[in-house]
């Protein structure tokens, strides 16, 4: 159970400074800025799925399916936003 508290307290640290950082993030480098958390939410949906490759305890399988849904809704919804932001920045294309 001490790896458990071990990897809470952990992921609170991060979270703290993760939100700590993100807001003082100008909006101009936003796009960008989810660019990278996209990248970084695909490593956690990659070690969710590797916890599942060794046995585990209820609790810890429980944990790992919720950060394969949220590291996959954040991944797909964070490429899907970028891509339309992306589109914004390109001009119409007139035909001819």
């Amino acid at each position: 159970m001490s790896n458990l508290l071990l990897m809470f307290v952990v992921f609170l640290g991060s979270f703290v400074v993760g939100y700590l950082l993100i807001s003082k993030i100008p909006p101009l480098l936003h796009t960008p800025l989810m660019s990278m958390t996209n990248a970084i939410s695909a490593i956690t949906l990659l070690g969710a799925l590797i916890l599942f490759s060794v046995p585990t305890s209820p609790v810890e399988k429980i944990l790992g399916a919720m950060a394969i849904a949220t590291s996959t809704f954040n991944v797909v919804g964070g490429f899907a936003i970028t891509d339309r932001m992306l589109r914004l920045f390109k001009g119409k294309r007139h035909i001819s």
